[in-house]
């Protein structure tokens, strides 16, 4: 790998974000390091490169949480290691970089298949690059491209652990959603997710939706019993904590195809749809925040006035 240049102070509004989406950053995490960059300050310098479509700026490599932790703060700079390196280098130095905290399975998957779709390098090229065996690269290329789109969602938004997303990938992709939603609302730990997934494999495949089914009934239904086939209906409190939850998922998965590729890469009939789709948002978009502005400023009055 080039050696390093020296470090410098760069602006926040210099260091891009790109690489994030192959990481799985916690939002407690965030919160730790904001308390510590309050009290210790800066301890190490950020990793960045600086890529050919924006000379005049930096990608992060490594430092996300201090990142989103400083701007949290409200700071204008940090302190900056750059690396003399190309996009598909600077992705194999952020696997040098977390050798020895090590990224989880599903972060190099992302970073495998990043590597493979992006910067269009065979297996073996990827194997040389990360110093991996070939078989290394093939089962984190399977892992991502057989992780449902949603599921991965999920993981980015801190609904689902990494591990427990991993289980789910033996599942086939069509029932990894349903899956995920039954341990979402059941708060399922890795190993119970182990069971269910056995439990689903070894249903025949006509039975699999059933079964996933059974899971998520198991939680909606009440105390009283209830007459076959029907459901208890929502309150509407349910319906709006289950459309807010659904509007974060769908925010979550667009936020991540956003991230994935740039819209030129689509070809310019394409992005100029996906454009036009996204301008028709920001209306949308400033309508709820005034709505949830609203409620929310109602809501802590009852509170107060019922306090």
């Amino acid at each position: 790998m080039t050696a390093c240049l020296p470090e410098r102070v760069a602006p926040l509004a210099e260091l891009g974000e790109s690489l994030a989406a192959l990481r799985v950053l916690d939002a407690g995490a965030v919160r730790g390091m904001r308390e510590s960059l309050l009290r210790h300050g800066q301890l190490t310098a950020v990793s960045a490169y600086p890529p050919r479509d924006r000379p005049d700026g930096l990608e992060l490599v490594d430092g996300f949480i201090r990142l989103r932790a400083a701007r949290e703060l409200g700071w204008a700079e940090l302190r900056v290691r750059v690396l003399g390196v190309e996009a598909a280098e600077a992705k194999a130095a952020m696997h040098q970089l977390n050798r020895g905290r090590g990224l989880c399975e599903l972060e190099e998957a992302w970073l495998v298949r990043s590597l493979y779709r992006e910067d269009g390098l065979s297996q073996p090229e990827i194997g040389r690059l990360l110093g991996r065996h070939k078989s290394w690269v093939s089962r984190r290329l399977m892992l991502a491209e057989s992780l449902d789109e949603a599921v991965q969602v999920d993981v980015r938004l801190g609904l689902l652990a990494a591990r427990t997303a991993e289980e789910l990938a033996r599942l086939p992709r069509v029932n990894q959603p349903a899956a995920a939603e039954a341990v979402v609302r059941r708060g399922l730990t890795h190993h119970q997710t182990q069971r269910l997934v056995a439990q689903v494999l070894g249903r025949p495949e006509d039975e699999r939706a059933a079964a996933l089914r059974e899971a998520l009934d198991g939680v909606d239904a009440g105390a009283e019993e209830q007459a076959p086939g029907l459901k208890a209906e929502r309150t509407p409190a349910q319906w709006l904590v289950a459309d807010a939850a659904a509007l974060t998922r769908i925010a979550g998965r667009l936020q991540a195809r956003l991230w994935e590729r740039p819209l030129a890469a689509l070809g310019e009939p394409a992005a100029r749809l996906v454009l036009d789709a996204l301008a028709g948002l920001g209306p949308v978009l400033a309508a709820l925040q005034r709505s949830l502005e609203r409620v929310e400023g109602g809501g802590r009055a009852a509170v107060d006035d019922a306090g």
